[in-house]
């Protein structure tokens, strides 16, 4: 077992990201908007310049206060209509900053920096008068090479389908995306990665670019030839696709081997006859991982089925009591030790609520892995909820799970 303390890292986001399918010009970032003010424009560049912070916050959004900051990295920016000077504060009432007018409409900006891995309430006033309030929540991290796609690097193919005939959870639907390393041939024998949450995460310019990752480390030769399996939690028939999964938290959350069953005796047949895959029958070829919810429910089948799964990657993991997770310190600590490799990744600004405090609660997690000598890892970053802290650290932890495996 090793710690890492993780450095304070910079997130570059790139320009295709932001493109829209029908190839349209992304919109005026906070920090293009920061450049242009700073420059002594033309009048056509000043309307340039105004129409297009109309466009980002929208012209009915500022009429009606409704326009929340918009955060690029660390550079945050407000917008207002208002004919009367406006000005950013924090709720105890201290100024962020004076915003700039901008046109003859009342259109006023402000952009500032604020400090990384912070969380500050705000509000917009006119002459005491709030237009509006929020929260502004700094987090920003840069992606190493290998999360980035790369003109050499052969790609793998997404392949999705649909479940709806789940036995274990009846009467719900889910998506699955499938990732086939470059060259698949059926029948070709393979590693196996399962991920919760998964359509968020097969998405190659998603936060995580999970196949950008497997491509580039199976292309090195760091990770072997694995095909992932992208799970989404289900959700009830009459829910339409991309709305917030019903079941999530009683298939996540909940102790005992109800998911594993759903996955291992569903999931993967299902796969395997779509696909003509075949996985290698060593359990430690087989890995699975997820955050939040997902991060327990991962290392849940893993404790349930080690005779099948054997690697477990977890971020922001919700071992607290939402269904009794927070039992797991304990059950670690008196169960005979299992044959599990194990990655943890939380940070100092989790979530602390009336189900338990997150990253103690993942601190115990590993207390309980080191006392019974397991192999594992703990990743300590100051991430938030969320998968932002985890995106740039996946590579290492992929090679790290993978180390021994060819």
């Amino acid at each position: 077992m090793r710690a890492v303390i993780l450095p304070l890292l910079l997130l570059s986001i790139t320009s295709a990201s932001a493109q829209n399918k029908s190839g349209a010009q992304p919109p005026i970032t906070p920090r293009q908007i920061a450049s242009a003010l700073k420059l002594t424009a033309t009048p056509e560049g000043q309307q340039k310049l105004h129409d297009q912070i109309m466009r980002l916050f929208g012209r009915q959004n500022l009429t009606q206060g409704k326009a929340g900051a918009k955060i690029e990295a660390t550079t945050v920016a407000w917008a207002v209509i208002d004919p009367k000077p406006s000005r950013v504060v924090q709720q105890d009432g201290t100024l962020i900053g004076d915003m700039l007018p901008l046109g003859d409409d009342g259109l006023q900006v402000l952009v500032t920096e604020m400090p990384n891995f912070t969380e500050t309430g705000y509000r917009v006033e006119s002459e005491g008068m709030p237009h509006m309030a929020g929260t502004v929540h700094v987090e920003h991290y840069e992606y190493t090479a290998d999360s980035l796609p790369h003109a050499d690097v052969p790609k793998g193919r997404l392949e999705k389908f649909e479940w709806s005939t789940s036995k274990v959870f009846p009467e719900t639907v889910r998506d699955v995306t499938v990732y086939l390393p470059s060259g698949f041939q059926p029948q070709e024998e393979t590693c196996l990665m399962v991920w919760q949450d998964g359509t968020r995460h097969a998405d190659p310019l998603g936060s995580m670019r999970v196949p950008v990752v497997f491509d580039n480390l199976i292309h090195k030769k760091q990770m072997p030839r694995t095909v992932g399996i992208f799970i989404d939690p289900g959700r009830k028939p009459k829910q339409k696709p991309g709305d917030k999964a019903a079941n999530r938290g009683f298939e996540y959350d909940s102790l005992g081997d109800a998911y594993s069953r759903m996955l291992i005796d569903e999931i993967l047949p299902e796969v395997q006859s779509r696909y003509q895959t075949k996985f290698r029958p060593q359990p430690e070829s087989w890995a699975i991982g997820g955050g939040s919810s997902g991060g327990i429910c991962s290392f849940n089948v893993a404790w349930e089925r080690p005779d099948k799964f054997r690697k477990v990657l977890s971020w922001v993991g919700s071992f607290v009591d939402l269904k009794g997770g927070h039992a797991y310190p304990s059950m670690i600590r008196l169960a005979e030790r299992k044959p599990l490799r194990i990655y943890l990744l939380d940070g100092e600004n989790d979530l602390d609520n009336k189900f338990g405090n997150w990253p103690i609660a993942n601190k115990q997690m590993a207390a309980a892995l080191k006392y019974k000598d397991y192999d594992f890892r703990i990743d300590w970053t100051q991430c938030f909820h969320g998968s932002k802290g985890m995106a740039p650290m996946l590579p290492e932890a992929l090679r790290w799970l993978w180390r021994d495996v060819k």
